[in-house]
């Protein structure tokens, strides 16, 4: 489907076609035209209709011929001008050298109301004529001459007319049928290879970096955009791997003087300061380790071993339930019965859940309850917080993406948990709760 302000390739090709056909039949036309092979300028009807015209009869009533400035124009283009003008009461009016053919045919043919004489392909000095009968002023007369006089400018144009009416536009309509079928034909032919890569780049996304759009059987004007696309690929996929490789050294260089501060904070006296800043280090030591299991989950091998989520979860508990408490919150777990097994990294699973929780902690207001619950395939963290808008429950899984700009961490967390889940293809969601914000882990289900 064509977007707005987008013209379709097919209607450009179809109407440019068809002009071009168009000038050049019109052009032909011209040239046929303009030759005498679909119109003839001179005609002896030209002449005929000078001289009805001018007839008229005298006292006596006998034929004669009124100098008009067309007769007088007529005489001096054709100064062997013949003819022969005669009624059915026997009045006779020549001029000119009649060839003996014609000098009497007229009065044989007083029942034919018109005739071509003399046109014969086979004896070409044969002199031609044509007679006929025409109302005129003075009542209907006999015309026979063989000389001929050009059209006016009105004939030619209605002769024009009659050329297009009856050439030109039968052919273009015909020579528009043919290009409106053959274009998306020609089209589709031609483009295939260019749809083959159009689906190829469709299907490559930051889990498939190193794939390029094939060339074959694109048409060769396009391999110069495919080409440059490809390049743009690569120029990507260069700049995506620094990227990991940074975020994977500094992943790496963190992991030290976190723990360092783990250790020193463990060495403070209770209080509030040090639970905030043992929230701070948690965070910290969170997101560091998911930086690195990302680096680990898109170079390791697959497919996944299977993960127990209630086990999982349950250590997850354990091991964030003292900030929790410390923090002023209480702790719900549940399990729904049955197995709860899915496909996955179990380290990264369990930091993904972690995150939750450590956000959880941080936004559920310092009060009420904070559920952990797990299902068949899914795990669901939850809190009796504020909640989030309708409008921020996609862009909080934006990299770098806060609600406050004074407010706490990077906007990195939810970001890193929702790449966690892609690369076990699943997915994180917000889901509505009456109070609070409760997240879901969903990963597929196996068979």
């Amino acid at each position: 489907m064509t977007a707005p302000g987008q013209r379709s390739l097919r209607k450009r090709l179809f109407w440019h076609l068809l002009a071009i056909q168009s000038a050049v039949l019109a052009l032909v036309i011209a040239v046929l035209f303009g030759s005498g092979l679909l119109f003839d300028f001179r005609s002896p009807d030209a002449t005929i209709d000078i001289l009805r015209q001018a007839v008229e009869r005298d006292e006596n009533g006998r034929l004669e011929l009124r100098e008009t400035t067309e007769l007088a124009s007529l005489r001096r283009a054709i100064p062997d001008l013949w003819f022969v003008i005669r009624d059915r009461q026997g009045h006779k009016l020549t001029e000119g050298a009649i060839p003996a053919e014609y000098a009497n045919i007229g009065s044989g043919l007083d029942d034919i109301g018109q005739a071509r004489l003399g046109w014969n392909l086979g004896d070409p000095d044969r002199p031609t004529a044509r007679l006929r009968w025409v109302e005129t002023s003075i009542g209907r007369l006999q015309f026979t001459t063989g000389s001929a006089a050009l059209w006016p400018a009105r004939f030619v144009l209605l002769g024009l007319s009659l050329v297009a009416l009856q050439y030109l536009l039968p052919i273009l309509a015909v020579m528009a049928v043919g290009a409106l079928i053959a274009t998306p034909w020609v089209l589709r032919s031609a483009f295939a290879g260019l749809d083959r890569a159009a689906t190829e780049a469709d299907a490559i996304d930051v889990s498939q970096r190193g794939r390029r759009l094939v060339t074959a059987d694109i048409p060769s004007e396009v391999i110069p955009f495919v080409s440059a696309v490809n390049g743009a690929l690569a120029r990507l996929d260069e700049g995506y791997e620094r990227q990991e490789r940074f975020l994977a050294d500094a992943a790496h260089e963190l992991r030290t003087p976190i723990a360092i501060l783990s250790t020193r904070l463990a060495a403070l006296p209770p209080g509030a300061a040090k639970a905030q800043l043992a929230q701070d280090a948690a965070r910290l030591k969170i997101i560091t380790e998911q930086m690195l299991d990302l680096q680990r989950l898109r170079a390791g091998p697959k497919p996944f071993p299977d993960v127990d989520l209630a086990d999982l979860s349950r250590r997850v508990v354990l091991d964030m339930g003292p900030l929790a408490f410390e923090a002023g919150y209480e702790i719900d777990f549940g399990v729904a019965d049955g197995p709860a097994i899915v496909k996955g990294d179990a380290q990264a699973i369990g930091r993904a859940v972690t995150n939750l929780v450590q956000n959880a902690i941080d936004h559920g207001g310092r009060t009420g309850t904070i559920a952990l619950l797990v299902g068949p395939d899914w795990i669901e963290v939850a809190d009796e917080g504020p909640g989030i808008p309708p409008d921020l429950r996609e862009r909080i899984f934006e990299p770098f993406f806060k609600r406050k700009k004074e407010g706490r961490g990077a906007g990195l967390g939810l970001s890193l948990v929702g790449d966690v889940m892609r690369l076990h293809g699943g997915g994180v969601s917000v889901r509505d709760r009456g109070a609070g914000a409760a997240f879901r882990l969903s990963f597929p289900r196996r068979a």
